[in-house]
């Protein structure tokens, strides 16, 4: 017969059981997503992302939890929002934008890093190769300043006449320098007339709309900057107001209204980085995961705005178009 005192000692023994066992399980994985853009205008890459994750066997709440910075086009934040996560002692950063790529890597050279970076990954001390990244660095190799020359030949297709193109770019972006290169060259070769315009604020923005209507510039080409992501509508909205047709980065800013985009597909990106997240989540090392290439593109047209601005596009761009907003 058990007395009264051991039933109790016992009963109470077995009720800690379960909280024993719950102790010794090992902690759900934390994954570091952080990025230069704002929550809304990292959604085209953040969505493909989870999904792909999830297809892996990782699904938020369920087996991994992310913690999420963003610093809403200051690439300044950047090191400091790395440094929380490292404190965090996450398992994995995600990184999908240069400027966050390198913060990152500055941070630790012992947590695993995915990456989504728009400049060469070798040249930018990312990894030691494409093939044998051989670090705690892999992810996506993004083609985004590199598109600014195609960009500026199917803007010339659209002009009904010739005239100047503004080149508005961020004073904040380390690619700037390059980019002003690379589109000054290849304006050169076709005998374009090129105004260079710089805006880091708001405010500047602004100016910079002013300066474009003065000189009468034809059109608008946007170079590579996480701070035009994250005030797209604003710059739509500006576009419109002083009826300059204007080629934007990425898609959402024709979603927004804007004319056109010609850019890398950021599904197959957030897809991509999706994946290896749940390949070094399950134990692969990123030095062993090549660098991907990204090879999909999309050029977008709002038909709608075209009409609103009285523009009589060429039928050979619209067949060439992969999608034609109406």
């Amino acid at each position: 017969m058990i007395r009264r005192r051991e039933f109790i000692t016992l009963l109470g023994g077995a009720a800690a059981w379960p909280l024993a066992a719950r102790a010794q399980q090992p902690a759900m994985p934390v994954i570091g997503y952080f990025s230069g853009r704002s929550p809304e205008a990292e959604a085209p890459i953040r969505v493909p992302f989870l999904k792909a994750l999830e297809g892996s066997g990782f699904a938020v709440e369920r087996n991994i939890a992310i913690e999420y910075r963003f610093a809403e086009g200051q690439d300044e934040r950047l090191p400091v929002l790395a440094a929380e996560l490292v404190r965090r002692q996450v398992a994995m950063l995600v990184a999908t934008d240069r400027p966050s790529a390198l913060a990152a890597k500055a941070a630790t050279a012992t947590i695993p890093i995915v990456f989504a970076s728009g400049s060469d990954p070798v040249q930018s001390g990312l990894v030691a190769s494409f093939n044998r990244p051989g670090g705690n660095a892999t992810g996506v190799s993004i083609f985004t300043a590199e598109l600014g020359p195609k960009r500026l030949g199917l803007l010339r297709e659209l002009l009904p006449k010739p005239g100047t193109i503004a080149f508005v770019v961020s004073a904040h972006s380390g690619a700037t320098p390059y980019q002003i290169q690379e589109m000054q060259a290849a304006a050169q070769v076709v005998g374009q007339p090129l105004l260079v315009v710089s805006a880091g604020t708001e405010e500047e923005v602004d100016k910079a709309f002013a300066i474009m209507a003065e000189r009468n510039v034809v059109a608008i080409l946007y170079g590579a900057a996480l701070f035009f992501q994250v005030i797209s509508e604003r710059l739509v909205a500006l576009a419109a107001h002083y009826r300059i047709p204007a080629l934007y980065e990425w898609r959402e800013f024709v979603t927004a209204g804007g004319l056109m985009s010609y850019s890398t597909d950021r599904n197959e990106v957030g897809r991509e980085a999706g994946i290896y997240a749940g390949r070094i989540l399950k134990g692969e090392k990123p030095a062993d995961l090549p660098v991907v290439q990204s090879s999909r593109f999309e050029f977008v047209i709002n038909l709608k705005t075209a009409k609103a601005l009285d523009l009589d596009l060429p039928l050979h761009l619209l067949q060439h178009a992969d999608e034609v907003i109406e």
